[in-house]
């Protein structure tokens, strides 16, 4: 009998991405503790390290940030249109 795919959520799969972080020689310890196979603490430890810029910032340079006057004198010009 087949055992149901888990979905793990994002702060559990941080909790044990950092545990692999700190003692990266014990990932198999760590398999038992979390009952989560070893390729996949390698997998979101790696993730984790490629993503770690974002939380301090690192989201969008100023010039890709939309400039909200136009997009709303957009919205206001599609609105009058729609309406006639």
């Amino acid at each position: 009998m087949k055992r149901a795919r888990r979905n793990h959520g994002a702060i559990f799969k941080a909790e044990v991405a950092l545990a692999g972080g700190q003692r990266p020689q014990d990932v198999d310890g760590l398999s038992e503790q979390f009952c989560v196979h070893p390729t996949q603490i390698t997998e979101w430890k790696q993730q984790l390290l490629v993503r770690a810029a974002d939380v301090f910032g690192g989201t969008k340079p100023l010039s890709e940030v939309p400039d909200l006057k136009t997009r709303h004198a957009k919205i206001g010009q599609l609105t009058l249109e729609h309406d006639c």
